[in-house]
C-alpha cells in the first residue's frame, strides 16, 4: 500500500513552513508600507490645507480694505469694517467668527470669504447669520443684518444659490473685484 504524504514538497526545496513564513513577512511589510503611506498622505493633506488657509488669508487681505468703498458705491453707508470678528457668548452658548464685519448704526453686514466658494459654505453662512440675529436679540441690538459671500472660484450654480438666498456676491474682476447684489432683495436677518 502506498504511503500518503501530508506535506507538499515545493520547488527548490521550499517546504510549507518556509512559504508560510515568507507570506507572513510579506504581509508585515505591506502593513508597514500602508502605515507609512497613510502618514505621508496626512502630511500632504495638512500641507495643502495650510496652503489653502494661507491663500484664503491673502484673499481676505485683498478684498477687505476696499469693501467699505465698494458697498458705499451700492448705497450702503458702512462706516467701520472689522476683520476676524469673533462672538463668544458662553452664557448663551453662541459662538461664531466673521471674516469681515461691516457696520453703521442701522445695518451690519457679515462677509464670508473663501478661496473656492461652495453651497455648503453659503449654508454655513446662513447659520452664522441666524446666530448673529439670536445674539443681537439677546443683547437688545435691533439692527438688520445682511450677508455677503466672496470667492475667487465661484461655480455658476453656487453664484445663483448665493444670489437666490439674498446674499451679495463678491468676485474678482481684473485687478479688483465686483459686488453683485441679490436677485430680488437682500435678505435681512
Amino acid at each position: 500500500m502506498a504511503e500518503i504524504q501530508t506535506q507538499q514538497t515545493y520547488p527548490k526545496g521550499l517546504d510549507f513552513e518556509q512559504v508560510w513564513a515568507a507570506l507572513m513577512k510579506n504581509e508585515q511589510l505591506l502593513k508597514e508600507s500602508r502605515i507609512e503611506y497613510d502618514r505621508q498622505i496626512k502630511d500632504i493633506n495638512k500641507r495643502f490645507g495650510d496652503m489653502d488657509n494661507r491663500f484664503g488669508e491673502v484673499v481676505e487681505y485683498m478684498i477687505s480694505p476696499n469693501l467699505l468703498d465698494k458697498f458705499n458705491n451700492l448705497g450702503l453707508d458702512f462706516q467701520t469694517a472689522s476683520t476676524n470678528f469673533k462672538v463668544r457668548d458662553h452664557k448663551n452658548k453662541i459662538y461664531f467668527e466673521i471674516d469681515v464685519f461691516l457696520q453703521n448704526g442701522d445695518v451690519a453686514m457679515l462677509v464670508e470669504i473663501k478661496t473656492n466658494l461652495s453651497i455648503s459654505y453659503i449654508n454655513e453662512h446662513i447659520n452664522r447669520l441666524e446666530k448673529m440675529r439670536a445674539f443681537a436679540d439677546l443683547h437688545g441690538d435691533k439692527r438688520s443684518f445682511l450677508g455677503a459671500v466672496a470667492g475667487i472660484i465661484v461655480p455658476s450654480e453656487v453664484k445663483q444659490y448665493a444670489l437666490n438666498n439674498g446674499f451679495y456676491l463678491i468676485e474678482p474682476s481684473g485687478e479688483t473685484f465686483n459686488i453683485t447684489p441679490p436677485e430680488d432683495e437682500s435678505k435681512k436677518w
